[in-house]
C-alpha cells in the first residue's frame, strides 16, 4: 500500500524537507509515504474561489485514480495515535492506496472536500503548511508502529 501526501505548495523550508524526509524514510516497503507537492496558484488578483478551484484542479491531476481521500480540515475528525492506528490499519486491510490533502493558503475547494471518504484534524492550532507535512508524516509513522506493537507509543 502506498500513502500519498499530496499538498499544496512546491518551496518549503530546507528544516522541513528533512524532517519530512527522515520520516518517509522510515516507512517499510510495504507502506512507502510520497510526497506530491502541486503549484500553489499565484496570489494576485484573483478571488479565493478561483485560487481553490485551481488548485483542486491540480490536486485532482495528482491523485491516483481509485485512492481513498482523506482530506485534512480544521473541522476534521480529531484522532489520538492509537485511533490514528486504528484508520491505518483499515486502510491497509481495504487494499488500495490513500492519499491525505492539504490545501493552499486559502483551504480545499468545496467541490474537492465533497469527494472525501472522510476528513482529518491534525491540531486545533493553524499550522504552517510546512509544519503540517512534518506533523503529518510523523503522526503516520507512529500510527505504523502502534499497528506493528513498537514502542514507539507508550499509554
Amino acid at each position: 500500500m502506498r500513502l500519498f501526501l499530496v499538498a499544496v505548495g512546491q518551496r518549503q523550508p530546507a528544516w522541513a524537507d528533512s524532517a519530512y524526509e527522515d520520516f518517509a524514510k522510515r516507512f517499510p516497503p510495504e507502506l512507502r509515504l510520497e510526497l506530491k507537492a502541486v503549484k500553489a496558484e499565484t496570489r494576485g488578483s484573483k478571488t479565493a474561489e478561483q485560487l481553490m478551484a485551481a488548485e483542486a484542479a491540480r490536486i485532482e491531476a495528482a491523485l491516483p485514480k481509485g485512492v481513498r481521500r482523506i482530506i485534512l480540515d480544521e473541522r476534521g475528525e480529531r484522532r489520538t495515535s492509537v485511533q490514528l492506528a486504528e484508520r491505518l490499519k483499515l486502510w491497509m486491510g481495504e487494499g488500495r492506496d490513500a492519499a491525505l490533502i492539504i490545501g493552499g493558503p486559502d483551504g480545499l475547494h468545496p467541490d474537492l472536500k465533497a469527494t472525501a471518504d472522510e476528513t482529518l484534524r491534525l491540531s486545533d492550532l493553524t499550522l504552517p503548511h510546512a509544519f503540517a507535512r512534518v506533523l503529518l508524516a510523523e503522526g503516520l509513522y507512529r500510527a505504523w508502529t502502534v499497528t506493528t506493537g513498537h514502542p514507539y507509543h507508550r499509554e
